[in-house]
């Protein structure tokens, strides 16, 4: 599969990764705490495989493996989440996705999320190289937040905002929740890892919005430390009052 471009492998991948969740959880012979290990080692292998038969020169970061600085003396780097949202899977939930994602010299430059349960199940894949039109937004923003444990501080510009609180599972479907027009703004202030966003962020700034980090500066992946503490996904015309309501909150929060 070397003749595919870039994205056209981490679409592919993320799309057959995506089947074989679904028949792993079809399968209904595992209890609910199994599965989620069952699908997550099940995914991680394939794409892991996948990626270094296909890419052998590039590096690899997923968050079922164990990672290697060896990664830090790459430029091209494969980032992955075979699993993005593991207790929605589980729970047959439509809301949870895979990752694939290249990052190059640091930037998030080409991926895909598939969103297996999507699309009344039929599933859906976007992708960094074939951008949809993004639905126009409606009057009163919405912003999507964490369906458990959403953040004070996303709450707080909500509440500033006047803004719809939309509870949503995975970060990836909150990403993409965006480019379908189902939200407007993605902000999340509790924590991630590059694994969590480097593939929604490849696809959202493709589809034109905008992505940073939530004091606005750039998202840089393939660090030495993987944690990422925040993340925002927002229409490019909601970027500034986003960034200037949570600057206006300092450390008030």
């Amino acid at each position: 599969m070397q003749t595919l471009t870039d994205t056209a492998l981490a679409a592919h991948l993320a799309d057959v990764a995506g089947h074989l969740l679904i028949a792993v959880r079809d399968s209904d012979v595992l209890s609910l705490k199994a599965l989620g290990k069952a699908g997550d080692a099940t995914a991680n292998q394939f794409l892991c495989h996948a990626l270094r038969e296909n890419r052998p020169d590039d590096a690899l970061l997923s968050e079922e493996e164990k990672d290697s600085e060896e990664r830090l003396g790459h430029s091209r780097v494969w980032i992955v989440d075979p699993v993005d949202g593991t207790r929605e899977y589980g729970e047959r939930r439509a809301d949870w996705a895979v990752h694939v994602a290249l990052a190059i010299d640091g930037a998030a430059t080409h991926g895909a999320v598939a969103l297996p349960g999507a699309n009344d199940g039929k599933g859906l894949v976007l992708r960094s190289d074939a951008p949809i039109v993004v639905p126009p937004a409606p009057d009163r923003l919405r912003m999507v937040v964490s369906r458990t444990r959403p953040a004070k501080e996303a709450v707080a510009v909500a509440e500033a905002l006047d803004a719809e609180l939309i509870p949503m599972g995975s970060a990836g479907a909150k990403a993409m929740a965006v480019i379908l027009g189902e939200a407007d703004i993605y902000l999340h202030t509790g924590g991630q890892y590059e694994w969590d966003s480097c593939a929604p962020a490849a696809v959202a700034l493709a589809h034109g919005l905008h992505a940073s980090r939530a004091d606005g500066s750039p998202l840089v992946y393939n660090q030495r430390d993987t944690y990422m503490p925040d993340l925002l996904i927002c229409r490019r015309e909601h970027a500034a009052l986003v960034l200037d309501t949570m600057a206006g909150f300092g450390a008030g929060l």
